[in-house]
């Protein structure tokens, strides 16, 4: 836990990611979550979207929602990287990862959905 909370508050305090930076760090997340989902026993899903359309949609996105896309991808590595260690525990004791990896996938797939939807340019109200 401790190590989740460094490096979520490592990332709030520095500045704002740049976009290309920020889609880095995305992609190397569908990476990971592709292997979550490998250890839940699922089939690979396309990538939600892929690294330049990430990245155009930062560039487009207001200061709060760079802001808040930075912390949420800082949390989704924190869960991802834990997981990912907590289930490669689990391989090496020989315990099944199905159920385990299956709601951690859960987990990171609800986070992403929600960082698109806050990130994605809405119509201003008239």
């Amino acid at each position: 836990m401790r190590a989740a909370t460094h490096t979520a508050s490592s990332a709030t305090s520095s500045p704002v990611s740049s976009a290309s930076s920020l889609a880095t760090r995305w992609n190397a997340l569908d990476v990971q979550a592709q292997q979550i989902a490998a250890l839940a026993m699922i089939g690979p899903e396309p990538q939600a979207i892929n690294t330049a359309q990430f990245e155009a949609m930062i560039d487009q996105a207001t200061s709060w929602q760079v802001e808040l896309a930075t912390r949420a991808i800082a949390d989704l590595e924190a869960l991802t990287q834990l997981g990912l260690r907590a289930l490669g525990t689990l391989v090496e004791r020989g315990r099944t990862t199905q159920a385990p990896a299956l709601t951690l996938w859960r987990e990171y797939f609800e986070a992403r959905e929600a960082l698109l939807a806050a990130i994605t340019p809405h119509q201003q109200a008239a």
